[in-house]
């Protein structure tokens, strides 16, 4: 019998035209990166500046949930949908919001080979997409903050990291919020698919802490002083381990903010400052 003729995977499709919006931010919705078998392509959005001469720089942006929850389509509740993108476009940085498979689709490390997918997809069709593939860097809030870190620590063509209230050392995430580091249940638990004392070898893997070294990217940390689901400590250990190492490392805290920002009037506007000025910095 012959073969059912098949198309092209989807990541390798012609790309979606893209629709003009506010400010003049060109916007490509649901753009396949990477295929799978057996499971439904997984796609970005992809938030392009006005046309300009130059092909701007680029961020790869990660979600949160606890990877279990979320989606590209939103920053954080404080933020009215896709407006943060919208906003960094506006000033000159693409953004390629990505979903990656939660904890309930695919146990770690699939979680990290698809941001590297994405990042691979972006730096193969970056002159297609009108994009700098040489200035790629990533950025996340909690569980996707996670991601970011480790997508600059494991993956050399990223050249800088922004990670909202991100945790760090997953071994030691239990002792900060005072939880059973047993817990089956536990959103660490979820990811890696075992308590995380059962699998140490693991959970070391899944740690940003353990995998710094000299070469990293620049990062920028921020992070609320209330931070009761990953608390502002995770990130000060952090922030000590890269400069130990000699990577050019920012802390910068929101006294009285909770997780995502909760909790404070002014901490999400003043993050997402702060992330577009250190987007647009150039690297030392």
């Amino acid at each position: 019998m012959p073969a059912f003729p098949l198309p092209p995977p989807a990541h390798e499709a012609s790309l979606p035209p893209a629709t003009v919006g506010a400010q003049g931010v060109r916007v490509r919705h649901g753009v396949p990166y990477n295929a799978l078998p057996g499971i439904r392509p997984l796609e970005l959005d992809l938030y392009l500046p006005p046309e300009a001469p130059a092909a701007p720089p680029v961020v790869v942006f990660l979600h949160g949930g606890g990877w279990r929850l979320g989606s590209r389509h939103s920053a954080g509740p404080l933020f009215a949908g896709a407006a943060p993108f919208v906003l960094l476009a506006s000033r000159g940085i693409a953004v390629a919001a990505v979903d990656y498979r939660l904890s309930g689709e695919a146990l770690w490390p699939a979680q990290l080979d698809d941001a590297r997918a994405a990042v691979r997809w972006l730096r193969a069709r970056a002159g297609e997409l009108g994009i700098d593939g040489d200035r790629i860097a990533a950025w996340g809030e909690s569980a996707g903050g996670h991601l970011a870190a480790l997508l600059g620590l494991t993956d050399a063509s990223v050249n800088a990291v922004v990670a909202w209230y991100a945790p760090s050392d997953l071994a030691a995430l239990a002792g900060d919020i005072g939880a059973d580091p047993m817990a089956a249940d536990s959103r660490e638990a979820q990811l890696l698919g075992a308590p995380l004392p059962a699998v140490p070898e693991l959970t070391a893997q899944a740690s940003p802490v353990t995998h710094v070294h000299p070469a990293a990217p620049r990062f920028l940390l921020l992070h609320g002083t209330d931070d009761h689901f990953v608390p502002c400590v995770q990130s000060e250990r952090f922030r000590d381990a890269l400069s130990a190492a000699g990577v050019p490392v920012e802390l910068e805290t929101y006294e009285g903010a909770d997780h995502m920002w909760r909790g404070s009037a002014t901490a999400a506007e003043k993050a997402l400052d702060r992330t577009a000025d250190f987007l647009l910095q150039e690297a030392p």
